[in-house]
């Protein structure tokens, strides 16, 4: 069984709590495909993963720390990249105006990772002191960024998608507000889709979800074409909408106190599972 929870803001949509307490009720296995985090304003995690000389979000962290497993958040997380801000404007590498990302790690190892920097982007001191970056491959244009995609991003999302597709329960988090975050899986593996905003939570069948997304128009995003969930969105009608109550911090830090706050949302996304669309 694949549940697939996704965003309907770009940020703070509320897709990791819901997951981390998702993977308390279900026992499943969490991944997050791809995920960021921006050097300003995420610092302190920033620099907590850089301490140890590794580069990863929160996001991943606290699914790991949910599903209990003990796997490093690079386990769950192939890709991540760091932004920082671009106060000046431009249009950056990736066409952003506001911000210009500055590394990405590839790999789900945590010990020997393949990183890809922006030679484009100053790269900040605590950056360079802490990754091995001598070995990094340099890209200044979004042509090199594509080429460097199809050569080492694709095969890494592929790989991960094989091993999903061979879990017996797993949850897949998306990023931002993108409405399929791994398009190598399987569109018939998809079993329910979760799309989650700021109190409540809308159901979908895995296979309608899947079939909007194959008709909705692309947008330009991070050098690739992908579809986001409210254009997504808006060629379907909901299985289920459920209100989602507010959680203060020390809920929201643990995925037992989740799961028992959203119990009637998980009865609803579990329902969905095998539904067959009309």
């Amino acid at each position: 069984m694949m549940l697939l929870v996704v965003g309907t803001d770009r940020v703070d949509a509320g897709k990791t709590t819901f997951s981390a307490g998702l993977l308390d009720r279900t026992g499943a296995v969490g991944y997050k495909p791809r995920a960021g985090n921006d050097f300003w304003f995420d610092h302190d995690d920033c620099r907590r993963a850089l301490a140890d000389g590794r580069l990863y979000g929160k996001d991943a962290a606290r699914l790991s720390a949910a599903d209990g497993r003990g796997r490093p958040p690079e386990r769950l997380n192939p890709v991540h990249r760091l932004w920082r801000p671009a106060p000046g404007g431009g249009s950056g590498l990736l066409g952003r105006t506001d911000r210009e990302f500055v590394v990405d790690r590839i790999g789900r190892s945590a010990d020997d990772p393949l990183f890809v920097r922006n030679t484009t982007a100053e790269l900040p001191d605590a950056v360079a002191d802490a990754l091995p970056l001598a070995d990094a491959i340099p890209v200044e244009t979004v042509d090199e960024l594509n080429a460097l995609a199809e050569r080492e991003y694709v095969p890494a999302f592929e790989r991960l998608a094989d091993e999903i597709e061979t879990t017996e329960i797993a949850v897949v988090e998306s990023y931002s507000d993108i409405a399929r975050p791994l398009t190598s899986l399987d569109p018939a593996s998809i079993d329910a889709v979760a799309a989650v905003e700021p109190g409540r939570v809308r159901i979908y069948a895995g296979d309608r979800y899947c079939r909007a997304c194959e008709i909705t128009s692309s947008s330009p995003s991070d050098g690739t074409l992908e579809k986001r969930v409210p254009d997504v969105l808006e060629y379907l009608d909901p299985l289920e909408r459920v209100r989602l109550p507010p959680l203060d911090s020390d809920a929201r830090d643990d995925p037992a106190r989740i799961a028992r706050a959203y119990e009637h949302a998980y009865d609803e996304l579990l329902d969905a599972v095998g539904r067959v669309s009309v």
